[in-house]
């Protein structure tokens, strides 16, 4: 686990995904004067560059924030996203990638909490710099998954999760079906945001299902479930095809959000002709 670098990965099609969800939510729980806290169970180095070795050495990027970035017709949603990645870079060029505390830290409010958990230790320590005058913040080594009992109910009893384990091993989907079983029980107002790779493993393809089952005896909001296929399996049958977020009490307004911004994704981003998208939800 402490080998994964999301460096190699930073602004490729799954971040689009996952920080579009992000952006919204985040966007949709500050419309309210109450504070709220955000809890990142893996947050990475909290922002990386698109010119290092490490993003440079597959160039996921190229296939994703980069096919977005120069955009004049953006949907409205995917705009707002887009726009955080260009406050990223102020001189305009594509050279940063903002992580989900980078994202975090631009949208949330001082009064809002937010408790960043990230294992690698070199990660830990960028992350820590990078988010050091922020107020009412904590950055900790310690594992996110074990540490999220302690964070929930937050005092206002208004929060969100975002879980984005890399799933290098197999005992990581487990752990997510655990947390959100567990997190859902202790606050079942919680907006949950689960992301998952698609890859052609019994782990991946069941981990939706299992989730849409745990929140809907759960979630005292319903869910939401959004898949983002861009591409085929290579000759061997590996390779990630695209990614998921399942949202567990989402907001109102995300369904549609979504729907405005899908289709545009699967045109830009998809590297084949069956690339597509699936968009369901359970309201309550």
């Amino acid at each position: 686990m402490l080998a994964y670098r999301h460096a190699f990965h930073a602004g490729n099609h799954a971040d689009v995904l996952k920080h579009l969800v992000l952006d919204r939510v985040l966007r949709y729980m500050a419309e309210k004067e109450k504070p709220f806290t955000l809890v990142d169970t893996h947050a990475g180095a909290g922002g990386y560059s698109i010119e290092g070795r490490y993003a440079q050495k597959n160039g996921e990027f190229s296939h994703g924030i980069s096919r977005l970035y120069d955009r004049q017709d953006l949907p409205v949603p995917l705009q707002g996203y887009v726009d955080l990645v260009r406050q990223f870079n102020p001189d305009g060029q594509l050279r940063q990638y903002p992580g989900s505390p980078a994202i975090a830290n631009m949208l949330m409010r001082e009064t809002d909490r937010l408790r960043v958990y990230e294992l690698h230790p070199t990660d830990h320590r960028i992350l820590e710099s990078y988010l050091a005058d922020r107020p009412n913040t904590q950055v900790s080594d310690k594992d996110g998954f074990v540490s999220l009992k302690s964070e929930l109910p937050p005092p206002s009893r208004r929060g969100a999760v975002l879980m984005d384990p890399p799933y290098e091993i197999k005992t990581d989907y487990a752990k997510v079906l655990a947390a959100l079983r567990e997190g859902l029980q202790r606050f079942p107002e919680c907006v949950f945001m689960i992301w998952y790779p698609q890859l052609q493993l019994l782990e991946s393809t069941q981990l939706a299902q299992r989730l849409k089952s745990s929140a809907d005896t759960a979630a005292k909001k319903g869910w939401l479930h959004v898949r983002l296929t861009v591409q085929q399996p290579d000759e061997k049958g590996f390779g990630m095809l695209g990614s998921g977020m399942f949202v567990a009490n989402p907001p109102f307004t995300l369904h549609d959000e979504l729907a405005a911004c899908l289709p545009y994704l699967v045109e830009r981003m998809g590297q084949y002709d069956g690339a597509n998208f699936v968009l369901e939800q359970r309201a309550v």
